[in-house]
């Protein structure tokens, strides 16, 4: 038996205002599958190669203890590691890394390959990376770390990479290694080398000895500003640059969501 229907129902109150869809939250990489990219996984693969190679060279013809004290060697030892998994990542549709590592990689090299050219190159006695003149293997090492790996860190940048990535409030942890590093050249020269010793110091602005340690610091404080502006900067283009990246859809649609026919 049921129940007798009332005649009387109560209506019920009408829902102010119009019902609206708002926005979702989940970002779009948690939707859309990564794509294998074999492109930028074989370029990636090259850079890291070429600043292996670099590496290599540098201290197959120096003193090892000494090449490895190099910002230079430092940095592309890092470009090669973070190249080598981006192209793993690449070719395997996984998510690309962190963007503050990637940042982080492209300034270090970029920083190498202005501070040689644009301070080091024009001195009196420029500092190299190995025991010897420019010439030979000793130039092509120098060419290689210091014009080829940072020039294709940054088209790498530029073509492979979506823009809009890199965030200003990760500028000042990116600092954190030009200054750890200024600390540790310092004191390597402080504690490992006996005073008159050649080529005590690394770097010519960081000789203690000639200048003293407030002019030293002084352009150490003026460098690091500007690599600070050229953190700044590089994410400021990242925001303006275009996207050059290009992925294949694969059939599927934006959602992410492959669609099937009903059964039956």
């Amino acid at each position: 038996m049921t129940a007798p229907i009332p005649r009387d129902i109560p209506e019920l109150p009408a829902i102010p205002g119009v019902a609206r869809l708002f926005p979702s939250s989940v970002p779009a990489a948690a939707v859309v599958t990564p794509m294998r990219r074999p492109l930028a996984a074989v370029c990636r693969l090259l850079i890291a190669a070429l600043a292996a190679g670099g590496v290599t060279l540098a201290l197959l013809l120096g003193s090892p203890a000494r090449v490895l004290s190099h910002f230079t060697i430092q940095s592309n030892i890092l470009l090669a590691v973070v190249c080598l998994a981006s192209a793993r990542r690449a070719w395997t549709a996984r998510r690309p890394l962190p963007s503050a590592v990637t940042g982080a990689t492209l300034l270090y090299v970029v920083i190498a390959a202005l501070v040689h050219h644009l301070v080091l190159a024009s001195a009196t006695a420029p500092v190299t990376l190995t025991d010897g003149p420019l010439t030979g293997w000793h130039a092509v090492a120098n060419h290689v770390l210091h014009t080829i790996t940072p020039a294709a860190a940054v088209l790498d940048w530029l073509l492979l990479t979506t823009p809009d990535a890199l965030r200003l409030r990760q500028t000042a942890a990116w600092m954190l290694y030009p200054l750890a590093y200024l600390g540790f050249c310092l004191t390597r020269s402080e504690l490992l080398l006996t005073p008159g010793t050649p080529a005590r110091y690394l770097y010519p602005f960081l000789d203690v000895e000639q200048y003293g340690y407030k002019s030293v610091l002084a352009n150490a404080l003026l460098l690091g500003l500007s690599f600070y502006g050229l953190a700044v900067l590089l994410v400021a283009l990242d925001h303006l640059r275009p996207n050059l990246v290009r992925y294949r859809a694969h059939h599927r649609p934006k959602t992410g969501f492959r669609l099937r026919p009903p059964v039956g």
